[in-house]
């Protein structure tokens, strides 16, 4: 019955119950979905790459190895030896290996040179394969394969020609014009740093450096040529087994025929995301002061309201309602207020996630879950009502002194 009272005592309010639910919804909603999107963020962070075990380079810190590595941010320290890739390749616990090259870019984006195997196991995302938007992957020796934010930025097609430079920087003086690539294929976004890498073949990599002779040669005949790279930068490896993982990795740390380092990516990605933590923290705690700032605006409105509802507390003093049972009827139409502004909330949310979701994976790399009542999510509503009813207290108790004062005056 107490209810039911206080839902018809809002209705007999809409202009200014519907602004204060109106801006209860805002709020509730900047607040979860601040919330949802850094939960989102940090698993979506953690899954740029899928599936590898170890990542193995020089000896350079865990957080370097992985930015240059994954993300394509800086350089390495130093080069590890072809023969320690053939090394890994042929492990007894390696499943998989995937060669990484870099040190030259193609107009701001990063070159990358590495074997088919990077095309069949690297994953990213949900454990997602790198799927063509047309064309195939490199074959002859001078294709070129280049994610969808090349394609769209440079307006590349396939069979487009391209010329590399020497180093990473937007702007080169150093172009390999004698060796011309060929785009193969493009790929379909992956809101990974794949997006903004060409791909080309490891021995690419060594033929575009040879002089200007040899690269004739190799351009007349380069299903003949002779291109094993000495060094390569990186190598992302695949186990056949999980729990060798960390044996794997100590003894890739004492290898005495090369200076190498395995790090886990995982580990790597927890630390680095950790650094974020400030920002991360701010966000949650701007959410957390607009969601405060309506809670105190409900307080206001029904403050307000009281001088309006004297005849309504009078005929309910009639009925026998007593100081406590006002109290709770100003509780339950705060409980009411915020339960429609989390469902309303929730519910534009999930439509907003389902319109933008392809656009948030293609542009940001975010694999928002559209499941928005996660334990977290749902803790957080609990503080949201928790907090809704502490707040009410106050007009709840004032409106428990006017029931308690007529009481006793009988007025």
């Amino acid at each position: 019955m107490l209810l039911s009272v206080a839902w018809n005592s809002l209705l007999s309010r809409k202009k200014t119950v519907v602004l204060t639910l109106l801006s209860l919804c805002v709020s509730t909603m900047v607040l979860i979905s601040v919330e949802h999107i850094r939960l989102q963020a940090k698993e979506s962070f953690n899954r740029t790459i899928s599936s590898v075990d170890l990542i193995v380079g020089a000896p350079s810190g865990q957080l370097n190895m992985l930015l240059y590595s994954i993300f394509r941010m800086g350089n390495p320290t130093n080069n590890i030896k072809y023969e320690s890739f053939l090394m890994l390749q042929q492990h007894e616990v390696v499943e998989w290996a995937i060669p990484l090259s870099l040190g030259d870019s193609h107009r701001g984006f990063r070159v990358m040179g590495t074997n088919g195997s990077y095309f069949t196991h690297y994953k990213y995302g949900n454990n997602q394969n790198l799927r063509f938007k047309e064309g195939r992957e490199f074959d002859g020796l001078f294709d070129a394969v280049i994610g969808a934010d090349v394609a769209k930025t440079l307006g590349y097609q396939v069979n487009d020609k391209i010329v590399i430079a020497h180093g990473i920087g937007s702007t080169s003086f150093t172009h390999h014009e004698q060796a011309p690539f060929v785009v193969s294929g493009i790929l379909l976004p992956t809101g990974s740093p794949v997006d903004k890498t060409v791909h080309i073949s490891l021995e690419a990599i060594e033929a575009v450096h040879l002089p200007p002779s040899t690269i004739q040669t190799v351009l007349n005949n380069p299903k003949n040529a002779a291109l094993r790279p000495e060094s390569i930068t990186s190598v992302m490896l695949g186990l056949t087994n999980k729990f060798a993982i960390f044996r794997m990795q100590r003894e890739l740390n004492n290898y005495s025929n090369d200076r190498l380092m395995a790090i886990l990516p995982g580990v790597a990605m927890a630390e680095l995301w950790s650094l974020m933590s400030t920002v991360e923290n701010l966000l949650r705690a701007i959410a957390a002061l607009v969601l405060i700032s309506s809670l105190f605006g409900l307080a206001t409105m029904l403050l307000a309201s009281m001088n309006e509802r004297q005849g309504e507390i009078a005929v309910l003093r009639v009925l026998g309602a007593g100081p406590f049972t006002l109290l709770l009827l100003i509780l339950f139409e705060s409980l009411i207020l915020i339960c429609i502004s989390i469902a309303m909330a929730i519910s534009g949310l999930k439509v907003m996630l389902v319109i933008l979701d392809g656009w948030m994976v293609s542009e940001f790399g975010l694999f928002l879950s559209h499941n928005l009542l996660s334990s977290e999510i749902v803790s957080l509503i609990g503080l949201v009502i928790l907090a809704t009813m502490i707040v009410s207290l106050y007009p709840g108790i004032e409106a428990y002194k006017k029931a308690l004062h007529m009481q006793l005056t009988g007025k």
